[in-house]
């Protein structure tokens, strides 16, 4: 480890200790307008909120979290909690509109032609999603002594990234589950508050048999799982 790398080693080290958990104030835009209900989660502890109509929220962070902005038809967004973050009054994001792909077209239908077949990448190499390619490159290396793996580890680097992979999944989840069921079914059916519809959701991708439904696609199990999950939802949010 060289004198520079420990020095940064002990400077976020240092910065973790003196600057405690707070709580950040801040704006979510788009083209210039405030944004309804974008949902931010830090995935170092889990805490979940959604801009308000203003398009303002608040939400606990410390220095090294890693905030993850998402909603329908925008592009999700991350960022890395800095110092000078927490010392700014308020943060304005701005977020872009996700893109609608056109349909597929196909100019050759001989579907035997793959990358792999063609020589382009190993047969049968695994393919990750970018935070678990981050994780993979920060977890191994080269020579005799891999370093990367051991200053990644001491930085705690490794772990962010993993907890980042984690919130890459549970956004897919999310982005499934959102617009399957008609607002009318959790307000209606399983009697849970339009404002606490978002936080269900949440709620639901925490559970393993639940999540096996949805990526089965199977709508009538998970509509089952929902409603049973929904009295211990209203229960932990004190809902009769």
């Amino acid at each position: 480890m060289t004198l520079r790398t420990l020095f940064t080693f002990l400077f976020f080290l240092c910065i973790q200790v003196v600057f405690p958990q707070k709580l950040l104030s801040g704006k979510v835009m788009v083209e210039g307008a405030v944004t309804e209900n974008v949902n931010i989660t830090n995935v170092a502890n889990n805490a979940s909120v959604s801009t308000n109509q203003e398009g303002t929220f608040s939400i606990p962070v410390n220095i090294g979290d890693a905030l993850v902005f998402s909603a329908v038809n925008l592009e999700t967004k991350r960022k890395v909690i800095a110092a000078e973050d927490l010392t700014d009054a308020f943060m304005i994001v701005k977020m872009s509109a996700s893109i609608t792909p056109l349909n597929e077209v196909k100019v050759n239908e001989n579907t035997g032609i793959t990358a792999e077949n063609l020589g382009i990448i190993p047969q049968g190499q695994k393919k990750y999603s970018p935070a678990e390619r981050l994780v993979h490159e920060a977890t191994t290396g080269g020579g005799l002594v891999p370093l990367n793996p051991i200053l990644n580890a001491i930085s705690g680097r490794t772990t962010m990234l993993k907890k980042e992979v984690v919130a890459e999944k549970k956004e897919r989840l999310l982005l499934r589950l959102d617009g399957w069921f008609e607002e009318k079914f959790y307000t209606n059916s399983l009697k849970i508050p339009q404002e606490y519809v978002k936080g269900f959701h949440y709620f639901l991708i925490e559970d393993n048999d639940f999540v096996r439904a949805l990526k089965a696609k199977n709508k009538t199990l998970t509509k089952f799982l929902m409603s049973k999950l929904a009295l211990n939802y209203k229960e932990s949010i004190s809902i009769p």
